[in-house]
Protein backbone atom coordinates (compact mmCIF):
# COMPACT_ATOMS: atom_id res chain seq x y z
CA UNK A 1 0.00 0.00 0.00
CA UNK A 2 1.35 3.50 -1.45
CA UNK A 3 1.67 6.20 1.04
CA UNK A 4 0.10 9.15 -1.18
CA UNK A 5 0.01 12.35 1.15
CA UNK A 6 -1.61 15.46 -0.95
CA UNK A 7 -0.50 17.70 2.14
CA UNK A 8 2.22 20.08 2.25
CA UNK A 9 2.97 19.10 6.40
CA UNK A 10 2.94 15.26 6.59
CA UNK A 11 6.15 14.09 8.97
CA UNK A 12 8.47 12.64 6.06
CA UNK A 13 6.81 13.71 2.44
CA UNK A 14 4.85 16.87 3.09
CA UNK A 15 4.44 19.26 0.02
CA UNK A 16 6.00 16.43 -2.45
CA UNK A 17 2.53 15.62 -4.27
CA UNK A 18 0.60 18.38 -3.14
CA UNK A 19 -1.10 19.27 -6.06
CA UNK A 20 -2.74 17.18 -8.48
CA UNK A 21 -0.47 16.69 -11.12
CA UNK A 22 2.36 15.73 -8.78
CA UNK A 23 -0.02 13.40 -6.96
CA UNK A 24 -1.10 11.82 -10.19
CA UNK A 25 2.64 11.28 -11.33
CA UNK A 26 3.42 9.90 -7.65
CA UNK A 27 0.97 7.44 -8.19
CA UNK A 28 2.15 5.90 -11.41
CA UNK A 29 5.29 5.49 -10.03
CA UNK A 30 4.44 3.71 -6.87
CA UNK A 31 2.12 1.40 -9.26
CA UNK A 32 4.99 0.91 -12.01
CA UNK A 33 7.05 -0.18 -8.47
CA UNK A 34 5.36 -2.73 -7.34
CA UNK A 35 2.24 -1.08 -5.18
CA UNK A 36 -1.31 -2.62 -5.85
CA UNK A 37 -3.10 0.02 -3.09
CA UNK A 38 -2.80 3.84 -3.44
CA UNK A 39 -3.48 5.28 0.36
CA UNK A 40 -4.57 8.82 -0.76
CA UNK A 41 -4.59 11.30 2.22
CA UNK A 42 -5.20 15.05 2.24
CA UNK A 43 -4.58 15.22 6.41
CA UNK A 44 -1.59 15.01 7.99
CA UNK A 45 -1.95 13.08 10.72
CA UNK A 46 1.78 13.62 12.01
CA UNK A 47 1.92 14.15 16.17
CA UNK A 48 0.89 17.86 16.38
CA UNK A 49 -1.14 18.40 13.12
CA UNK A 50 -3.78 20.77 12.93
CA UNK A 51 -7.35 19.09 11.67
CA UNK A 52 -8.12 19.85 7.80
CA UNK A 53 -11.72 21.01 6.89
CA UNK A 54 -13.96 18.09 5.45
CA UNK A 55 -14.23 20.31 2.08
CA UNK A 56 -10.42 20.85 1.67
CA UNK A 57 -9.56 17.02 1.97
CA UNK A 58 -12.04 16.68 -0.42
CA UNK A 59 -10.41 19.23 -3.09
CA UNK A 60 -7.41 17.67 -2.26
CA UNK A 61 -8.09 14.04 -3.01
CA UNK A 62 -11.14 13.42 -4.99
CA UNK A 63 -9.66 14.31 -8.05
CA UNK A 64 -6.53 12.43 -7.89
CA UNK A 65 -8.59 9.48 -6.68
CA UNK A 66 -11.09 10.07 -10.12
CA UNK A 67 -7.87 10.60 -12.16
CA UNK A 68 -6.49 6.93 -10.67
CA UNK A 69 -9.77 5.08 -10.90
CA UNK A 70 -10.22 5.40 -14.44
CA UNK A 71 -6.88 5.34 -15.53
CA UNK A 72 -6.11 2.15 -13.44
CA UNK A 73 -8.83 -0.02 -12.97
CA UNK A 74 -6.59 -2.66 -11.51
CA UNK A 75 -5.65 -1.05 -8.59
CA UNK A 76 -7.11 -0.82 -5.29
CA UNK A 77 -7.72 3.05 -4.09
CA UNK A 78 -8.11 3.93 -0.44
CA UNK A 79 -8.91 7.18 1.54
CA UNK A 80 -7.36 8.17 4.51
CA UNK A 81 -9.32 9.78 6.44
CA UNK A 82 -11.89 9.87 9.55
CA UNK A 83 -14.75 12.21 8.22
CA UNK A 84 -17.44 10.37 6.42
CA UNK A 85 -18.21 13.28 3.83
CA UNK A 86 -14.75 12.95 2.65
CA UNK A 87 -14.75 8.99 2.11
CA UNK A 88 -17.81 9.25 0.64
CA UNK A 89 -16.69 11.85 -1.91
CA UNK A 90 -13.48 9.40 -2.54
CA UNK A 91 -15.77 6.50 -3.00
CA UNK A 92 -17.62 8.23 -5.53
CA UNK A 93 -14.88 9.00 -7.17
CA UNK A 94 -13.90 5.33 -7.33
CA UNK A 95 -12.32 4.16 -3.57
CA UNK A 96 -12.73 1.22 -2.27
CA UNK A 97 -11.28 1.39 0.72
CA UNK A 98 -11.61 3.41 3.78
CA UNK A 99 -8.66 3.81 5.56
CA UNK A 100 -9.75 5.57 8.94
CA UNK A 101 -7.03 6.05 12.14
CA UNK A 102 -9.76 6.60 14.51
CA UNK A 103 -12.04 3.63 13.90
CA UNK A 104 -14.71 5.26 14.09
CA UNK A 105 -14.35 7.96 16.77
CA UNK A 106 -14.15 10.97 15.19
CA UNK A 107 -17.34 10.66 13.04
CA UNK A 108 -20.20 9.17 14.29
CA UNK A 109 -21.30 9.03 10.55
CA UNK A 110 -18.45 7.21 9.76
CA UNK A 111 -19.82 2.88 10.79
CA UNK A 112 -23.53 3.82 8.76
CA UNK A 113 -21.20 4.97 5.93
CA UNK A 114 -18.97 1.59 5.08
CA UNK A 115 -22.22 -0.58 6.13
CA UNK A 116 -23.96 1.36 3.53
CA UNK A 117 -21.26 1.10 1.02
CA UNK A 118 -19.72 -2.08 1.70
CA UNK A 119 -16.22 -1.37 1.60
CA UNK A 120 -12.99 -2.46 2.77
CA UNK A 121 -12.38 -0.68 6.28
CA UNK A 122 -9.46 -0.04 8.09
CA UNK A 123 -9.67 0.28 12.32
CA UNK A 124 -6.74 1.76 13.62
CA UNK A 125 -5.24 1.97 17.36
CA UNK A 126 -4.56 5.51 18.38
CA UNK A 127 -3.93 6.39 21.81
CA UNK A 128 -5.30 10.60 21.18
CA UNK A 129 -5.92 12.61 18.19
CA UNK A 130 -2.86 14.14 15.85
CA UNK A 131 -3.30 17.53 18.25
CA UNK A 132 -2.37 15.98 21.28
CA UNK A 133 0.20 13.29 20.00
CA UNK A 134 4.35 13.47 20.35
CA UNK A 135 7.08 11.68 18.47
CA UNK A 136 7.69 8.07 20.15
CA UNK A 137 10.90 9.64 21.26
CA UNK A 138 10.01 13.05 22.44
CA UNK A 139 7.03 11.73 24.80
CA UNK A 140 7.35 13.78 28.22
CA UNK A 141 5.42 11.16 29.88
CA UNK A 142 5.49 7.95 28.36
CA UNK A 143 1.68 6.72 27.32
CA UNK A 144 0.46 4.39 30.08
CA UNK A 145 -0.06 0.39 28.94
CA UNK A 146 -0.21 -2.24 31.40
CA UNK A 147 0.76 -4.52 28.36
CA UNK A 148 0.62 -2.51 25.18
CA UNK A 149 0.54 -5.63 22.76
CA UNK A 150 -2.43 -7.12 25.06
CA UNK A 151 -4.22 -3.75 25.10
CA UNK A 152 -3.71 -2.75 21.42
CA UNK A 153 -5.20 -6.07 21.06
CA UNK A 154 -8.70 -5.85 23.23
CA UNK A 155 -9.25 -1.90 21.97
CA UNK A 156 -9.37 -3.16 18.00
CA UNK A 157 -11.09 -6.21 18.50
CA UNK A 158 -13.93 -3.46 20.70
CA UNK A 159 -14.07 -1.55 17.67
CA UNK A 160 -14.58 -4.60 15.04
CA UNK A 161 -17.35 -5.17 17.46
CA UNK A 162 -18.57 -2.12 17.28
CA UNK A 163 -18.14 -1.71 13.74
CA UNK A 164 -19.95 -4.90 12.86
CA UNK A 165 -23.09 -4.12 15.76
CA UNK A 166 -23.65 -1.22 13.06
CA UNK A 167 -23.78 -3.39 10.03
CA UNK A 168 -20.56 -3.47 8.75
CA UNK A 169 -19.49 -6.87 7.63
CA UNK A 170 -16.54 -9.09 9.86
CA UNK A 171 -15.11 -9.52 5.94
CA UNK A 172 -14.11 -5.90 4.87
CA UNK A 173 -12.51 -5.15 8.24
CA UNK A 174 -8.86 -4.79 8.42
CA UNK A 175 -7.40 -3.74 11.93
CA UNK A 176 -4.22 -1.64 12.22
CA UNK A 177 -2.39 -1.44 15.69
CA UNK A 178 -1.07 2.50 15.05
CA UNK A 179 2.76 2.00 14.91
CA UNK A 180 3.89 5.31 16.09
CA UNK A 181 0.34 6.08 17.24
CA UNK A 182 0.67 7.40 21.10
CA UNK A 183 3.54 4.48 21.80
CA UNK A 184 6.74 5.32 23.02
CA UNK A 185 9.78 3.40 21.02
CA UNK A 186 9.77 0.54 23.52
CA UNK A 187 6.30 0.28 22.72
CA UNK A 188 6.05 0.21 19.10
CA UNK A 189 9.32 -2.08 19.18
CA UNK A 190 6.78 -4.61 21.41
CA UNK A 191 4.01 -4.55 18.90
CA UNK A 192 6.48 -5.90 15.85
CA UNK A 193 7.67 -8.37 18.17
CA UNK A 194 4.47 -9.74 18.86
CA UNK A 195 2.62 -8.74 15.90
CA UNK A 196 1.31 -12.61 15.43
CA UNK A 197 -0.79 -11.23 18.40
CA UNK A 198 -2.80 -8.62 16.28
CA UNK A 199 -2.99 -11.32 13.43
CA UNK A 200 -4.59 -13.99 15.97
CA UNK A 201 -7.23 -11.26 15.95
CA UNK A 202 -8.38 -12.81 12.71
CA UNK A 203 -8.70 -9.73 10.70
CA UNK A 204 -5.91 -8.68 7.84
CA UNK A 205 -3.35 -6.95 9.88
CA UNK A 206 -2.46 -3.68 7.69
CA UNK A 207 1.03 -2.37 9.54
CA UNK A 208 2.73 0.99 8.51
CA UNK A 209 6.92 1.65 10.39
CA UNK A 210 7.86 3.60 7.43
CA UNK A 211 10.50 6.06 8.13
CA UNK A 212 8.79 6.93 11.45
CA UNK A 213 10.51 8.66 14.42
CA UNK A 214 10.93 5.43 16.53
CA UNK A 215 12.75 3.34 13.75
CA UNK A 216 15.14 7.05 14.14
CA UNK A 217 15.81 6.66 17.41
CA UNK A 218 16.85 3.03 17.07
CA UNK A 219 19.09 3.77 13.84
CA UNK A 220 20.21 7.01 14.85
CA UNK A 221 18.76 8.27 11.68
CA UNK A 222 16.93 11.70 12.29
CA UNK A 223 16.32 12.41 8.72
CA UNK A 224 12.87 10.02 7.82
CA UNK A 225 13.97 9.70 3.96
CA UNK A 226 17.22 8.13 5.53
CA UNK A 227 15.07 5.60 7.29
CA UNK A 228 14.25 3.27 4.30
CA UNK A 229 16.25 0.32 5.37
CA UNK A 230 14.87 0.50 8.43
CA UNK A 231 11.59 0.64 7.30
CA UNK A 232 12.50 -2.63 5.04
CA UNK A 233 13.71 -4.38 8.17
CA UNK A 234 10.61 -3.87 10.32
CA UNK A 235 7.87 -4.17 7.40
CA UNK A 236 10.25 -8.17 6.42
CA UNK A 237 9.77 -8.91 10.27
CA UNK A 238 5.87 -7.96 10.05
CA UNK A 239 5.10 -10.06 6.91
CA UNK A 240 7.03 -13.00 8.80
CA UNK A 241 4.47 -12.57 11.22
CA UNK A 242 1.10 -12.72 8.52
CA UNK A 243 0.61 -9.35 8.33
CA UNK A 244 -1.47 -8.93 5.29
CA UNK A 245 -0.73 -4.85 4.01
CA UNK A 246 2.11 -2.85 4.18
CA UNK A 247 1.71 1.19 3.99
CA UNK A 248 5.14 2.09 3.18
CA UNK A 249 6.42 5.94 1.48
CA UNK A 250 9.52 3.48 -0.30
CA UNK A 251 7.86 0.90 -2.61
CA UNK A 252 10.43 -0.39 -4.88
CA UNK A 253 13.06 -1.06 -1.66
CA UNK A 254 9.64 -2.71 -0.15
CA UNK A 255 8.33 -4.95 -2.93
CA UNK A 256 12.53 -5.86 -3.77
CA UNK A 257 12.87 -6.86 -0.35
CA UNK A 258 9.30 -8.69 -0.57
CA UNK A 259 10.31 -10.49 -3.71
CA UNK A 260 13.52 -11.98 -2.45
CA UNK A 261 11.75 -12.91 0.57
CA UNK A 262 9.31 -15.10 -2.03
CA UNK A 263 11.69 -16.53 -3.50
CA UNK A 264 13.74 -18.04 -0.27
CA UNK A 265 10.41 -19.09 0.86
CA UNK A 266 9.95 -21.28 -2.54
CA UNK A 267 13.39 -23.35 -1.59
CA UNK A 268 12.20 -23.74 1.50
CA UNK A 269 9.09 -25.13 0.26
CA UNK A 270 11.35 -27.14 -2.44
CA UNK A 271 9.92 -25.19 -4.84
CA UNK A 272 12.06 -23.75 -7.75
CA UNK A 273 10.09 -21.34 -9.80
CA UNK A 274 10.55 -21.06 -13.62
CA UNK A 275 10.52 -17.14 -13.27
CA UNK A 276 10.85 -14.58 -10.50
CA UNK A 277 8.06 -13.66 -8.49
CA UNK A 278 7.40 -9.84 -9.14
CA UNK A 279 4.68 -7.40 -9.53
CA UNK A 280 5.99 -4.87 -11.72
CA UNK A 281 6.07 -4.57 -15.01
CA UNK A 282 9.04 -1.82 -15.40
CA UNK A 283 12.30 -2.50 -16.81
CA UNK A 284 15.05 -2.59 -14.18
Amino acid sequence: MAIINVTPDSFSDGGEHNDFHRACAFAQTCIDDGARILDIGGESTRPGAKSVSVDEQIARTQPVIAHIAKARRDIAISIDTTRAKVAEAALDAGATIVNDVSAGQDDPEMFALVARRKCGYVLMHRLCKPSKDSYSDQYADAPKYSDVVSQVCAWLQDRANAAEAAGISHDVIAVDPGLGFGKTVEQNFSLIARMREVVALGYPVVVSASRKSFLGAATGESQPSARVVASVAAALEMVQAGVAVVRAHDIRAHADAFRIRAAINLQILGEIPKKMPHTSTTKR
